[in-house]
């Protein structure tokens, strides 16, 4: 089995690669003075992060980062829960104590039980930056290598979350739209795919957890329909079904276990079988990989499973900070007016960039939006606190927990800090390029899509829709 020391030295480039420089966080100075032997109090129960005290140094620089970047550390919260947002970029910042919570032994050991059907479901943001790991530059796709080396590695059935993306568009742009025309939208809507934000709104501001969309996540929404539409499809007992999310981010494995997302255990009348039973972020397929000697570069590559393994252009820029916004808007278009949006929402620059908050007007023809596009939770904190101060109003907002959104995850490779800006430009600016050459754009015009609404869910908002893709509001 794969030790902790394994996957440090593993997923690691180099000790100077790990921590950055020693006396900036993003260019913010470290505190002179911290409490002696000070680090994050992680609590035991943290389904996303682990703390190994026999490998920490106590530095303090945890919790310096915490303070300044995340601005969650030592915060209250009234129901006396840990304000952990599970985000973990601390992970990124402190790689021998701080790691995320290992899934992949146990993901190994169902890949070798002849019992099992290993089905693993790749998330965008990974595919432009696994290849980092194995020397490759920043931003390169490797899409069909990941396929090829999965298949290479056991897995029995390799789907695109891009297919899950483009379902999770098609309900939040119906919500909003419905939303809108029922006027019962008081104040923005917000994005839901960030585990880590819907956390921080739920433990720091829960009286605006009414306004978070009610579809869940893609990761979640996969989930759900492997173990029914593609079981049922397949053929295959969804009680043998393991099924894997392959992500850049640590918070989805928090996410994968909260109350409700058990939908299809419930509605085949097994409740206690989850929809998603492991999240490996992509520093563990990495390590997985290189333990099963499986090289990234040596594989051949092949494509996504046909049933569940397609999605459009807008699903690919989902692992980019504004990607979500664009991608709905583009869907909303077409719903309200029945045709493709013109090409300045193809490509909606507004919503585009690094700059913590973009805002942006969209002409969806019936409805004049104000929306916003924030990531990075010290931003979304600001942000929160002009909405509440009425200085500004927005009809739908997107907010990313992590820097650049979730190809910035606390689950993707070690780099230096301080390079981080450039490698993240990389990610984003490859997905774009995907998301151009695709013959299909909108996540509604995905056939697939299209398929699985007229032979098993109906409409969007129908009542197995809501069975399945959304979630009740205060889980």
């Amino acid at each position: 089995m794969i030790t902790r020391r394994d996957f440090i030295k593993t997923t690691a480039v180099g000790a100077s690669l790990l921590i950055g420089g020693r006396n900036t966080i993003f260019g913010y100075p470290l505190p002179k003075e911290r409490l002696e032997n000070e680090a994050i109090p992680f609590s035991v129960d943290n389904p996303a992060i682990q703390y190994h005290s026999d490998q920490c140094i106590h530095c303090g620089r945890c919790v310096d980062f915490c303070r300044q970047m995340t601005g969650v550390y030592q915060r209250s919260v009234s129901t006396g829960e840990d304000p952990c947002i599970h985000c973990g970029q601390c992970t990124l910042f402190c790689t021998d104590a701080i790691t995320e919570r290992f899934h992949y032994n146990k993901v190994a050991e169902a890949i070798d039980d002849p019992e099992k059907i290993v089905v693993a479901t790749t998330a965008p943001a990974i595919r432009v930056a696994l290849g980092e790991m194995f020397g490759l530059t920043p931003g390169t796709n490797v899409e069909k290598e990941i396929v090829g080396a999965l298949k290479q590695l056991g897995i029995d059935h390799v789907l695109d979350a891009t297919f899950s993306a483009d379902l999770t568009v098609v309900e939040e742009a119906t919500e909003l739209i419905q939303r809108l025309e029922n006027k019962n939208l008081e104040g923005a809507m917000f994005t839901d795919c960030c585990p880590a934000w819907r956390r921080y709104l739920k433990l720091f501001h829960p009286h605006l957890v009414q306004n978070l969309s009610t579809t869940k996540s893609p990761t979640l929404m996969q989930g759900a329909l492997i173990k029914t539409y593609y079981a049922e499809k397949q053929g295959i007992d969804p009680e043998k079904i393991v099924h894997v999310a392959l992500m850049p981010c640590t918070a989805k494995k928090g996410e994968i276990r909260l109350e409700g997302m058990n939908a299809a255990g419930v509605s085949l009348g097994k409740p206690d079988m989850r929809d998603v039973d492991y999240v490996l972020t992509c520093r563990e397929l990495a390590c997985l990989l290189k333990d099963r000697d499986v090289d990234l570069l040596q594989t051949q590559g092949a494509s996504y499973d046909s049933l569940m393994g397609r999605g459009s252009g807008s699903g690919l820029i989902f692992g980019n900070t504004g990607g979500v916004m664009e991608a709905t808007m583009r869907t909303a278009y077409k719903l309200l007016n029945g045709t493709n949006p013109p090409v300045e929402l193809l490509d909606f620059h507004p919503v585009r960039g690094f700059d913590h908050l973009r805002q942006a007007k969209v002409d969806l023809g019936k409805y004049q939006l104000n929306v916003a596009v924030v990531h990075g939770i010290t931003h979304a904190h600001s942000f929160l606190e002009i909405l509440q101060n009425g200085i500004q109003k927005f009809d739908f907002v997107e907010v990313m927990a992590c820097p650049g959104g979730c190809i910035g995850g606390g689950g993707q490779p070690y780099v230096d800090r301080d390079d981080m800006p450039r490698i993240n430009q990389r990610r984003v600016d490859a997905l774009y390029q995907h998301d151009t050459k695709q013959e299909i754009r909108l996540s509604i015009d995905n056939p697939e899509i299209k398929t699985i609404y007229d032979t098993f869910l109906g409409h969007p908002l129908s009542e197995k829709s809501k069975q399945f893709l959304h979630v009740i509001q205060g889980t």
